[in-house]
């Protein structure tokens, strides 16, 4: 029989599952926010209980494209300096060094170097010389260059896991190793206790912190966690002559933390040894559920043997780049198993499912500490203190959790870890996985495909390469013209001067029913909801804090039904969380479709093939109809994301290839082409259409981000008001600005510098083929328009302007007319 085992109701009962890193660092954490009822649940022995954190090499390295990862990383780095064992940092500031041997991996390390600045993270390119100096074990003949970051180095993940729990300990929790979870209870939706093979924990909070075991728990607790166990090779050379002296045992390394990403390896020094990272080898699967105990495991349960064979060229790489290693070998090695998901980020939050059960998984020693402290921000404040939407765990669209899905692209993040990957580039497979039912017509017109949310997104046509004939562009460097053409110059300009269609199907969307729909967005949006049926509202998502959480399209279509276009699951996940219960929400999403038709010839082509009203004054901007368009029935709104007149037009999916094809052939005598997301993203932003998750987050708020407009103040109470009536003046804004230079392109994430210092960086940016110039969207502190900036692209500082908004068309007389 299991006793039941009894804590003091002084705080909310949390059980973590796991004593690794992320365990630790969150009963830290929680109880430092005066959570003290916390039980740590470890089914193999403290200090070192055999899971990843036991392995890890402890290589911390904190630029990343991710802002988010970086923010996570500088706080572990932050806290780990601060805590102490016995006399010794938990962290050991060697350093970082990250190595190019081809162009290529050079230019990428300048992009580094850019997102370092952007995101705070000190560091510099430095010549093969330099390298040579802070390794003098390189051949630096066959380097190019390096990326140096003085404050990454190494972290001592078991002694910081000891100092944190320590401290949890002298403030009320608890750790207990060797209990065994076997079991999680749950009643009316909400997680009540954790069975283990030793008792049974009540708690009003369970958090999985479990690691590669995270599917094991997700199952107890019926809540899907889609990540991949792989193993990683990792091995250590015999004691080196040409290190003999240099390094004390008891800190092990002086020299920096060492990336040769060309060949998929990374080194650390351990004392008179080098230790050795390969992901070069074929991915290696580990099924969570087959792992062995702690006391069955040769080793330890996240160390399987390791096999030469798979480390047989990387250990030539290695010999080849660090000559000192000809006359070495390898001693020991190991596979350690680890996490990946399918995007290769955390997995992060509460289940909807299950209240009260959250996740903290797929998480590196890199990022233990920052994600630890962004969920207890989360668990205890109800909000983390930094941006999580690429962590959180409803991102993911039920295509992407199959197990098939998990199993190959978490295969794939293994694979490109230190790949050179473009910020466009996109999977390979598997595809094609979502299409709309307009896919054979792109595929006829030569659709550029690329893939956002499992869809099929055309870029470009090449059918329309015609028409890009004679417009003079400014030459791209290589990188900004991947998955670019000069087609989508064409398409810009036909939108603009004629008509085009746009298939905006991937764009979400919501069906909000019943008697207490009204009152219920009312509460939760901050724009004025209470319009007859027809009209349509810009609105924001904001938190408690008053972030924007995401920016929908509301359209009233009845008295109690309402249609929103809105971003990503997390949309329809908060919804559903607040909702009452005489309130209905489905996503309809994958049963409709939609085609945005924009241009100045818009409605010559639409008006012939309804007896409705499509003028002005008969359908006005921001305002819905339900008609028929030749024989579809269609949802019309009036709504434009590229500047130009038009309507989105909504269909079931079972008549959307009517639609397209009716629109298309009415629109022949019109010149109509079809467009794709290259075009549409250049026009959105010669128009200063914000982009939710590039332009602005949950860390920002209304008015920084220039959506003051969609805040009622007088409309009566909504989340997140209270904040926003005590913000002040904005200390930052999202600022339009216009490069200088007609040739110059930037991308998005680049620093921008004022006043010779970094002072904020890109969120979005694209050529505004109508202005001619390339247009950025930045986080900067509030200038006067017409101040000048540089933004660093690719090492070289290019100089922009801050412009008024919008910079097309500010009187809207293209759109209301």
């Amino acid at each position: 029989m299991t006793k039941t085992v009894n804590t003091p109701a002084a705080s909310p009962r949390v059980v973590v599952i796991g004593a690794g890193i992320v365990g630790c660092s969150l009963a830290d954490e929680l109880t430092a926010r005066g959570w003290s009822d916390v039980t740590v649940l470890e089914q193999g022995p403290l200090p070192a209980p055999g899971g990843s954190t036991s392995h890890a090499p402890g290589l911390v390295f904190r630029t990343s494209p991710s802002r988010t990862l970086s923010a996570f990383a500088t706080y572990t780095v932050e806290k780990f300096s601060a805590l102490e064992v016995d006399g010794l940092s938990c962290f050991n500031p060697v350093g970082g060094l990250e190595l190019a041997t081809t162009e290529e991996r050079l230019a990428e390390l300048h992009r580094r170097a850019g997102y370092a600045a952007s995101w705070g993270i000190h560091g510099e390119i430095v010549s093969a010389e330099r390298c040579k100096e802070l390794w003098p074990l390189l051949d630096e003949s066959r380097v190019l260059g390096g990326f140096h970051t003085p404050g990454d180095g190494l972290a001592r993940a078991v002694l910081a896991c000891r100092a944190q729990r320590e401290r949890a300990e002298a403030r009320g929790a608890r750790f207990l190793e060797r209990h065994t979870v076997t079991g999680i209870e749950r009643k009316e939706g909400r997680v009540t206790a954790v069975v283990t093979d030793r008792g049974v924990f009540p708690a009003d909070h369970v958090v999985s912190a479990a690691g590669f075991w995270g599917p094991v728990v997700g199952r107890m607790a019926g809540v899907d966690v889609p990540l991949l166990p792989l193993a990683h090779q990792y091995a250590k050379t015999g004691p080196l002559p040409e290190l003999a002296g240099v390094n004390d045992p008891r800190t092990e390394a002086s020299r920096p933390i060492l990336r040769f990403q060309d060949r998929d390896l990374y080194f650390r020094e351990h004392t008179d040894r080098i230790g050795i990272g390969s992901y070069a080898h074929r991915p290696l699967r580990v099924d969570p559920f087959t792992v062995p105990a702690y006391d069955e495991a040769p080793v330890m349960p996240s160390s399987y043997p390791f096999t030469p064979e798979d480390f047989a060229p990387s250990w030539e790489d290695c010999r080849t780049l660090l000559p000192a290693l000809a006359a070495g070998e390898i001693e020991e090695g190991f596979n350690g198993v680890f996490s990946f998901t399918p995007d290769g980020m955390p997995l992060l939050g509460e289940s909807r499912s299950l209240r009260g059960f959250w996740l903290a998984e797929a998480v590196w020693v890199t990022h233990s500490a920052g994600v630890a402290k962004a969920v207890a921000e989360w668990m205890v404040d109800g909000r983390p203190g930094v941006d999580v939407h690429e962590c959180d765990l409803t991102r993911f669209e039920d295509v992407h959790r199959s197990p098939a899905y998990v199993h190959e692209r978490g295969a794939q993040q293994f694979v490109e870890v230190y790949d050179v990957l473009h910020p466009l580039q996109p999977m390979e497979r598997p595809r094609p996985l979502r299409v709309s039912p307009f896919h054979a017509r792109q595929q006829e017109l030569g659709a550029v495909f690329l893939e956002g949310g499992g869809w099929e997104r055309p870029h470009w046509y090449e059918a329309n390469a015609p028409l890009a004939e004679g417009i003079d562009l400014p030459a791209r460097d290589d990188w900004s013209a991947r998955f670019w053409s000069p087609i989508a110059a064409a398409e810009a300009r036909a939108t603009r001067e004629r008509v085009a269609l746009y298939d905006m199907t991937p764009l979400r969307r919501l069906e909000v029913t019943g008697p207490g729909a009204l009152a219920f967005l009312q509460r939760m949006t901050t724009n004025n909801l209470a319009k007859k049926p027809g009209a349509v509202t810009y609105t924001l998502l904001l938190d408690e804090s008053g972030g924007i959480r995401s920016d929908l399209t509301v359209a009233r279509l009845a008295a109690d039904r309402f249609q929103i276009g809105a971003n990503t699951p997390a949309d329809e996940d908060w919804l559903l969380r607040h909702a009452p219960d005489d309130v209905r929400i489905r996503d309809i999403t994958s049963g409709t479709c939609c085609i945005g038709v924009w241009g100045p010839l818009a409605r010559a082509l639409v008006q012939p093939l309804t007896r409705d009203d499509f003028s002005h004054q008969g359908f006005g901007y921001f305002r819905a109809k339900q008609t028929y368009l030749g024989h579809v029935p269609v949802t019309a709104m009036r709504l434009s994301y590229v500047g130009e007149l038009g309507w989105e037009l909504y269909t079931s999916a079972d008549l959307g290839l009517r639609l397209w094809d009716t629109l298309w052939e009415a629109g022949r005598e019109h010149g109509v082409i079809a467009a794709g997301r290259s075009a549409f993203n250049s026009l959105r932003l010669e128009k200063g259409y914000r982009s939710w998750g590039h332009d602005m987050t949950a860390e920002h708020t209304p008015y920084e981000a220039g959506l003051g407009f969609a805040v009622r103040m007088d409309k009566g109470d909504f989340v997140g008001r209270a904040a926003v009536e005590k913000a002040g003046e904005p200390r930052r804004r999202l600022t339009a600005l216009l490069l200088d230079d007609p040739a110059a392109v930037v991308l998005g994430k680049e620093p921008v510098h004022v006043d010779g210092v970094p002072a904020g960086y890109v969120t979005s940016a694209s050529y505004g083929y109508t202005l001619g110039r390339c247009v950025a969207y930045a986080w900067l502190p509030p200038l006067d328009a017409g101040t000048a900036v540089h933004i660093e692209y690719v090492g070289e500082k290019v100089t922009a302007t801050v412009a008024e908004e919008p910079l097309f068309d500010p009187d809207m007389s293209r759109i209301r007319r």
